[in-house]
């Protein structure tokens, strides 16, 4: 059984983070249209398990944005969670740039593994890869990863595990901590991503001692202005 610890970031933390316009995507990119996303669903998916497992260790936990037909409690065996994929858009802008999770090699993290109903495979992958990968420039951060959970080791398909084409920056927890209170894109803040991820975590009882220390000390800076 997992210690439970409070939340300390809150709402009101998070209403005083003040809005950022910017762009929602990378101007530059080339958008992923749906047949991309058919074939890129189908490479990934041909001759894996059904229902389709995803392995869910942030947003997709409290916003999958696809039919679920399951949820169990999953360790992803050999991975970690990490803020290091920096943002200059979406949540974040140039001149208050955020940060997003990742998946980096090492240790071990407990999230969601999520099961895509029967019978809405190409609509919910369209979803998902559409969300997660987004652009041409992005998508080869999507793999398949092992899960150990109740039926025992199992594989599931994540994103951004070890990210590649991507904006990655190794920074302590501390600075990790500032630029997630500050920043604030077209998608909205960087706090309100965590809050609402230590959140969809507290609800399945998932502690993560990495999560609680980024609250608390988002908490901390908000409360310092």
């Amino acid at each position: 059984m997992q210690r439970s610890c409070p939340l300390v970031l809150s709402d009101d933390h998070i209403m005083r983070v003040a809005p950022a316009e910017g762009e929602l995507y990378n101007p530059l990119w080339r958008m992923l249209e749906d047949a991309d996303l058919d074939s890129l669903a189908e490479r990934l998916t041909t001759g894996r398990p059904r229902p389709i497992p995803i392995f869910a260790y942030g947003s997709l936990i409290w916003n999958p944005g696809f039919e679920v037909q399951a949820r169990r409690r999953g360790k992803a065996i050999g991975w970690h969670r990490d803020f290091s994929l920096s943002l200059d858009h979406f949540r974040g802008t140039p001149e208050r740039p955020g940060l997003m999770l990742a998946l980096t090699s090492g240790g071990s993290c407990e999230g969601l593994v999520l099961e895509i109903a029967e019978g809405t495979e190409t609509q919910s992958l369209r979803s998902i890869l559409k969300r997660e990968l987004v652009a041409h420039e992005l998508a080869a951060n999507a793999c398949w990863i092992q899960i150990e959970t109740e039926r025992g080791r199992e594989d599931a398909l994540t994103f951004y595990a070890d990210p590649v084409d991507a904006p990655v920056v190794r920074v302590t927890v501390a600075e990790q901590a500032r630029r997630l209170a500050h920043a604030a894109g077209a998608a909205g803040s960087g706090a309100e991503y965590l809050l609402r991820t230590a959140r969809g975590l507290a609800e399945w009882g998932i502690h993560d001692e990495y999560i609680w220390t980024l609250q608390r000390l988002v908490a901390d800076e908000i409360d310092g202005w």
